[in-house]
């Protein structure tokens, strides 16, 4: 591991600790050249299945474009970087529970759409409003109606 700070390749662990699902490894780095301490996070890779788009084209899971939606989504809301993490822990453990080598791609997004209500609610409006390409006004109302007549029944099944 290169150290940030020199560019030196030796360095030591200081310390290493789990997350709480045992899914990552947060590891503290010391350089043996400049003492500088940093951090490095190690995940399991597997392969996961390849998104196919709507217009046929074949395309690797990436996890950082998920991210980067979902961080765009929560924009100026009280939600933290652990709650966005998770949400993408749990899409990935869906996709590797898909059991195919081929996952549509539109599979994906809905499932995104079915937990973004319990992330945020404001982030699921932004997000709905650009994965389902809204034509006017009254499609976006009907999409609130339903985050609305969801939200009543779930209240109301307690």
């Amino acid at each position: 591991m290169k150290c940030p700070y020199c560019d030196h390749l030796d360095n030591k662990v200081v310390d290493s600790r789990l997350n709480k699902d045992a899914t990552i490894t947060r590891r503290r780095r010391e350089c043996l050249a400049c003492e500088q301490r940093f951090t490095t996070y190690e995940r399991l890779e597997v392969m996961l299945p390849m998104l196919v788009k709507k217009d046929g084209r074949r395309e690797a899971w990436d996890r950082h474009k998920l991210i980067a939606g979902l961080e765009k989504a929560c924009e100026k809301r009280n939600v933290s970087r652990d709650k966005i993490d998770e949400f993408a822990d749990n899409i990935e453990h869906k996709l590797q529970d898909y059991g195919a080598k081929e996952i549509p791609s539109g599979v994906v997004g809905e499932w995104v759409m079915e937990g973004l209500p319990g992330l945020d609610e404001v982030a699921y409006v932004r997000f709905a409003s650009v994965y389902r390409h809204f034509k006017d006004v009254n499609e976006f109302m009907d999409e609130l109606k339903t985050l609305l007549d969801s939200k009543d029944n779930n209240e109301d099944g307690k």
